[in-house]
């Protein structure tokens, strides 16, 4: 059973959500005091966090900010802002997903199942990947480049671990978004280039440059 955390304000929503959700077997924790989600979040301990981006007091970027500040644990963006621009800002701001409102009940449930199956039922063999002279760590996400550790969250990990273990081999865009998302045919069409973008930023930031490289209309490469 996993422990689902949702932070939605129209509770009456939140209550058909959470009816979808705990049909599959889930438990779903409904928070209530939007001046205190972290609260809510540590007392809880979800699997997966599904997060409302307008709220009274704080917007849900705010509240995927500081949950990133200690956590790597799933979190699906859901809005009725469904454009372009706030997709990308959920993506950057460190969520994993995006469900757009009105909410299709078989949508919610197969992207939150998804994401739950590809992140916790699914391990890797080897404990570490070394490149560049750092050290992907298979086992907690983060990367370790002179004794600096840099988290990632749960999509670019597997960016980086697929062209880690081709490396020097074009992978294709279609053997990434299977890699990521598997069977959910529901991924909005710019969400890998986002990805890949703010994996290759923090590789740069970190130090780590020229570790991805873009190939036009093939897909990307680790070098």
């Amino acid at each position: 059973m996993y422990r689902i955390l949702l932070v939605e304000d129209d509770f009456s929503l939140a209550d058909a959500m959470k009816k979808q959700l705990e049909s599959w077997g889930n438990e779903v924790c409904v928070v209530t005091d939007f001046q205190n989600v972290m609260s809510a979040f540590h007392e809880y301990q979800p699997h997966l966090v599904l997060l409302d981006i307008m709220l009274p007091f704080y917007n849900g970027y705010y509240w995927c900010n500081e949950i990133r500040r200690v956590s790597n644990v799933p979190v699906v963006f859901i809005s009725s802002a469904s454009d372009n621009m706030n997709i990308v800002m959920a993506i950057n701001m460190g969520g994993d997903d995006f469900i757009t409102k009105p909410v299709d009940p078989m949508v919610l449930t197969a992207k939150i199942q998804a994401l739950l199956r590809r992140t916790y039922e699914i391990g890797d063999s080897a404990p570490i990947i070394e490149f560049h002279g750092a050290v992907l760590n298979l086992n907690d996400h983060s990367v370790v480049f002179r004794g600096r550790r840099l988290e990632l969250t749960r999509n670019e990990f597997r960016i980086l671990h697929t062209l880690l273990e081709n490396k020097g081999k074009i992978v294709s865009r279609d053997q990434l978004m299977t890699r990521l998302w598997q069977d959910d045919c529901y991924v909005e069409e710019n969400t890998l280039t986002v990805n890949v973008a703010r994996l290759r930023r923090k590789l740069e930031e970190f130090g780590l440059s020229d570790v991805i490289i873009t190939k036009p209309g093939s897909g990307y490469m680790a070098k």
